[in-house]
């Protein structure tokens, strides 16, 4: 059950890193939401490697396969199958990992939980899992887009190391904005020095990590199971379970703890016939449930773990050694990380909507 998510929208990812391929199965899709592949292909594009110059050089044009339960642009109703099959595999670049273990990757941990592993690019830990993930989101995109009036999700690189990214005015916040620079941040200014550094640090065969804020707009009150359920619970869930995150907040986050309640309260009024709050301290979501208002949560994202540099380990035979990485990867997780952050927005969100509905009608 650990490579399955979500209630009534599930889904479950498979395969390998240097497999044969890897893919998505989708149960609990609607039917009749209009889908093709290249509303799929169009997310994959936006994660897959060696899309700039700041992400890992592997070659892989992610080319996405519905297998099944899609007829003439309409899902069926029935499980969703696709297929991304892996065509850039280099096995040989992880020889000295099948018996030294990369510092601040699985390679022990899954060692010590199965007793074998993936060593090639890491097998599930891979980043290449998140394919599925992509995949998967667009559909949950779909259904929601389909259903809710106005639903979006923008995420973008907020920092990166030590720079941040000025945030614009909400009506200035746009995807295409964001999809402007190849950092997929939201300021241009802090894009060219975000990228300057990331060269820098790549040349010297390291890494930084920083993170990515989201804003969900159009998500209705109401969406959210207590207690256990809580939307910004499973959101956080979702979130963390992303390669390389490292933690998260939502609304005020961990800078609301320095604010009285006075100061922190979102206060109500009436806009029209709707209920509304001046400020939005919350995040969108109060109670565990969604109350209307724009969600916004940040994710934090280490340093990439695989540096190029020679560094102190231990053998699978519990002997000191040493290891220097070699094989492509990313100097900077976060430009391929947006679209993560967001198909797993879609995920928990269309799970939510369908479980709200089948409850209230």
């Amino acid at each position: 059950m650990s490579s399955s998510l979500g209630t009534l929208f599930r889904i479950s990812t498979w395969g390998e890193s240097h497999g044969p391929g890897v893919g998505v199965v989708i149960d609990g899709c609607p039917p009749r939401i209009p889908l093709t592949v290249e509303d799929i292909q169009a997310e994959l594009d936006r994660r897959r490697p060696g899309q700039s110059k700041i992400v890992t050089p592997r070659k892989e044009d992610d080319k996405a396969e519905i297998l099944s339960g899609v007829l003439d642009g309409l899902t069926l109703g029935t499980p969703i199958g696709i297929l991304v099959r892996n065509t850039d595999q280099r096995p040989s670049a992880y020889t000295e990992m099948q018996q030294a273990y990369r510092p601040s990757h699985a390679d022990y941990t899954y060692d010590a939980k199965y007793g074998i592993r993936a060593v090639s690019g890491g097998g599930r830990s891979s980043a290449r899992e998140t394919i599925g993930r992509v995949a998967a989101g667009a559909i949950a995109r779909k259904v929601l887009q389909q259903t809710l009036g106005g639903y979006e999700c923008l995420a973008y690189v907020k920092t990166v190391q030590n720079i941040e990214a000025t945030v614009p005015a909400a009506a200035e916040l746009t995807s295409a904005l964001i999809e402007s620079n190849i950092v997929r941040t939201c300021d241009p200014v802090a894009a060219e020095k975000m990228i300057e550094l990331i060269e820098k640090i790549r040349t010297e065969g390291n890494s930084v990590g920083g993170i990515i804020e989201c804003v969900v707009r159009g998500v209705p009150p109401g969406l959210g199971e207590p207690v256990f359920d809580k939307l910004e619970a499973d959101l956080a869930k979702a979130m963390m379970s992303l390669p390389a995150s490292k933690g998260f907040e939502i609304g005020s986050g961990f800078g609301g703890t320095t604010l009285t309640g006075l100061q922190h309260n979102d206060e109500f009024y009436m806009d029209g016939d709707k209920v509304r709050t001046r400020t939005n301290r919350s995040g969108g979501i109060q109670g565990g449930i969604s109350n209307g208002e724009e969600i916004v949560f940040r994710v934090a994202f280490k340093p990439t773990a695989t540096v190029l540099r020679e560094q102190k380990t231990v053998t699978n035979t519990h002997e000191d050694t040493t290891l220097a990485a070699r094989g492509r990867h990313d100097p900077c997780v976060l430009p391929r990380a947006v679209p993560m952050v967001e198909a797993m927005v879609h995920l928990v969100l269309a799970d939510h909507f369908l479980r709200q509905r089948s409850q209230m009608g």
